[in-house]
């Protein structure tokens, strides 16, 4: 009898698509995934993020600041590493070593921080979700407005005013 009532359940259960829409960032994420660059990110980087030990595909959309920043959303290609990277990283240059300096985020459509790394010469390390929550925040919402501001909501309201049939009408006649 108890398997019963887990079987009805189960037969109910929909499978969540991709693009769903229940995710703060899902729609960043589509956005990203139809046009963004393919990429990939390194592979100290994503073993660090827990994202396996080869360089892992993604999509890219990147934005660089005045300051020479590249705030950059990419979300993983590979059916086995889902994921999405958040950063904002700083190429520099000391001699001869080129090295990346900045924090990179890790988390998926749903915006939930899953983790923060801090980026420098020295390599990667991970840090405490806390120390750079509100930056992650602001990346966040960042992201959300450039999607929005390239992708607008098709919503009209209507307009007060004579429609443009109407006043076609008026100089025809």
């Amino acid at each position: 009898m108890a398997l019963i009532p887990a079987a009805l359940l189960a037969q109910n259960l929909v499978p969540t698509p991709r693009y769903s829409d229940q995710g703060e960032l899902s729609k960043v994420e589509e956005w990203v995934l139809s046009q963004g660059i393919a990429e990939s990110i390194a592979p100290e980087l994503a073993a660090i993020l827990g994202l396996g030990s080869d360089r892992l595909p993604v999509k890219l959309k990147a934005f660089r600041t005045s300051d020479g920043t590249n705030l950059a959303f990419a979300v993983s290609t590979n059916p086995k590493q889902e994921g999405i990277v958040i950063s904002a990283l700083k190429t520099m240059t000391d001699k001869t070593e080129i090295y990346s300096l900045g924090t990179a985020w890790l988390t998926d459509r749903s915006g939930t921080l899953r983790q923060t790394i801090a980026v420098d010469a020295s390599g990667a390390k991970v840090l405490p979700n806390s120390s750079r929550a509100a930056k992650f925040k602001d990346m966040k919402d960042f992201f959300i407005k450039k999607r929005q501001a390239t992708n607008p909501t098709t919503t009209l309201s209507p307009s007060p005013r004579i429609s443009a049939t109407a006043v076609g009408e008026k100089e025809i006649k």
